[in-house]
């Protein structure tokens, strides 16, 4: 039962093609290394993976590769690969979020219409409520994307239903809320908060702070992932949101006890795209997944703390 992992080399990717090597599953992986952050960092993500005898990778771009034949080597499609981040959509950046977000799913769902695969499992984001008045967000909320970022993701989202109503495409999507962990990506807010107190700097905090985020901690995440593959409905749109919500003026007191440090903070200006809140509706994935997130916010950040000392103490030395 062969797995293809697509943007394999990234946060959420790389866990995932962990736990799926450690349950046994041959796992292909495909990340195009785009430059959205530093290259090195995915470099090392992968280190662990490439040791093992049944982790293949391949370092292409979705939109370039003969996806038929790379199909019918697998049974099961993990879609991650995407161009990240709210704040960089706007603008000429916009045509990177259509060609990797849009046009690459619809190519691989296109591909997928001849293949075997049993299960096709979509990243979606948080980020296609946007500003959904609805608190807790459930699956059936009205979806009000607050960015190209969340346009695109919500597009690709529908491409997906689509290919099963029309093709038969066995997929699923599986909306995550604000990941962090270990391996968290450089430009997220709490791998930046961790970093400025490493630097004895600031922590950077946008607008007023009272934002609120419902953070998942990646453990839960691969989780989840894992139990869609096993137990999730194909059609269906699961929310896995790890039941810790928080608004960002409530973080550096808790970093400040993780750290054993005083932290100041830098106001900046409020960020285009960003939404005042998310919060997930969870009952949906706890019926048909079995998800019960674990992890609480200071456990998991004291985990992401452990991690970012030692790849920093690292790049020092």
């Amino acid at each position: 039962m062969r797995c293809l992992v697509t943007g394999a080399a990234g946060f959420i990717g790389s866990h995932l093609c962990q736990r799926l090597l450690d349950k046994g599953y041959p796992v292909l992986g495909i990340d195009s290394f785009s430059d959205f952050y530093p290259r090195a960092v995915k470099e090392a993500n992968l280190q662990p993976l490439i040791k093992n005898k049944d982790f293949e990778f391949i370092a292409d771009d979705l939109n370039r590769l003969e996806l038929k034949k790379i199909l019918a080597s697998v049974d099961h499609v993990f879609h991650l690969a995407a161009q990240a981040g709210v704040r960089a959509s706007w603008g000429e950046s916009f045509s990177v979020y259509t060609k990797d977000n849009i046009e690459a799913t619809q190519k691989l769902l296109e591909a997928s219409k001849q293949s075997q695969i049993q299960k096709f499992i979509f990243a979606s984001s948080s980020s296609v409520y946007g500003t959904c008045p609805e608190l807790p967000m459930a699956e059936t909320s009205p979806v009000h994307p607050f960015s190209p970022y969340g346009v695109t993701k919500l597009a690709a989202e529908q491409l997906c239903f689509l290919y099963w109503k029309n093709h038969g495409v066995p997929t699923l999507s599986l909306r995550f809320f604000t990941v962090y962990g270990p391996r968290q990506r450089p430009d997220m807010a709490f791998h930046r908060f961790f970093k400025a107190i490493i630097e004895d700097k600031p922590l950077p905090i946008f607008g007023d702070g009272q934002q609120t985020r419902d953070f998942t901690y990646i453990d839960d995440v691969i989780q989840a992932v894992i139990s869609s593959l096993e137990k999730g409905k194909i059609g269906e749109t699961y929310n896995i949101g790890g039941g810790n919500r928080r608004s960002l003026v409530d973080i550096p007191p808790l970093l400040e006890e993780i750290c054993q440090t005083k932290v100041k903070i830098s106001w900046d200006d409020h960020q285009k795209g960003d939404v005042p809140h998310t919060y997930a509706k969870i009952d949906k994935a706890k019926k048909d997944l079995e998800f019960c997130p674990t992890v609480d916010l200071r456990h998991g950040l004291r985990e992401e703390w452990l991690w970012m000392q030692s790849v920093y103490s690292s790049e020092r030395s």
